[in-house]
């Protein structure tokens, strides 16, 4: 355990945060990227981008020399998250959060610090998070929708080929803002069926 007691806030003691490997992590990017990040996450926990777009970001890092993974990158993101979250549930000050961040096992580098505690003082008061929002980001949110009618010509399953079928790849961001994709397939009469429920949700959106 990192050494010093345990922070108070509304005269409850706060747990040390530990950031395991992720420091690691957060060690090999380099200051300015690291700031471009955590602009990302403010932004996303301020609701104004839907979510961090860890893939996009890590073929920016990369062709910046840097070694790393997207499901790295995603580790970062969560993290810093996490701590913004946190910061704004507890309304911790600057001076409050860089106290956090020092006593956390797995001290993260000082430059991190420092560019978290700036963010964080000229942008961090700005983040509301209502019961709705957290809903929403728990169950993820649809950043995009895209479908393509398609002909089975080959399988090794499908007992009749040469029947036209739905592609449909939607992208999903999570709660802690890591996007992923999902693809399947539909039969016409399946997305037909598909069609038909968007319509009645939007009919009974427009009587809200």
């Amino acid at each position: 355990m990192a050494a010093g007691a345990a922070a108070m806030v509304f005269g409850r003691p706060l747990e040390p945060w530990d950031f395991g490997t992720t420091t690691d992590i957060i060690k090999t990017i380099p200051q300015d990227l690291f700031a471009e990040l955590c602009e990302q996450i403010i932004q996303y926990l301020q609701c104004q981008i839907p979510a961090v777009n860890t893939v996009e970001l890590c073929q920016r890092f990369q062709a910046a020399g840097i070694e790393i993974v997207t499901s790295d990158l995603a580790k970062v993101v969560n993290a810093i998250s996490f701590v913004f979250s946190t910061a704004s549930n507890n309304k911790l000050s600057s001076e409050e959060l860089s106290t956090r961040l020092g006593n956390a096992v797995g001290a993260l580098p000082k430059q991190a610090v420092q560019v978290i505690r700036h963010i964080w003082n000229e942008q961090g008061r700005s983040i509301t998070v209502s019961e709705d929002a957290k809903n929403v980001a728990a169950v993820g949110q649809l950043i995009d929708f895209q479908w393509k009618l398609g002909m089975a010509v080959s399988s090794d399953s499908c007992k009749s080929l040469k029947s036209p079928y739905v592609t449909i790849t939607i992208k999903v961001a999570d709660a802690s803002g890591h996007i992923t994709s999902k693809t399947f397939e539909m039969t016409v009469p399946q997305f037909q069926n598909f069609f038909n429920q968007f319509k009645e949700m939007a009919a009974v959106f427009e009587t809200v």
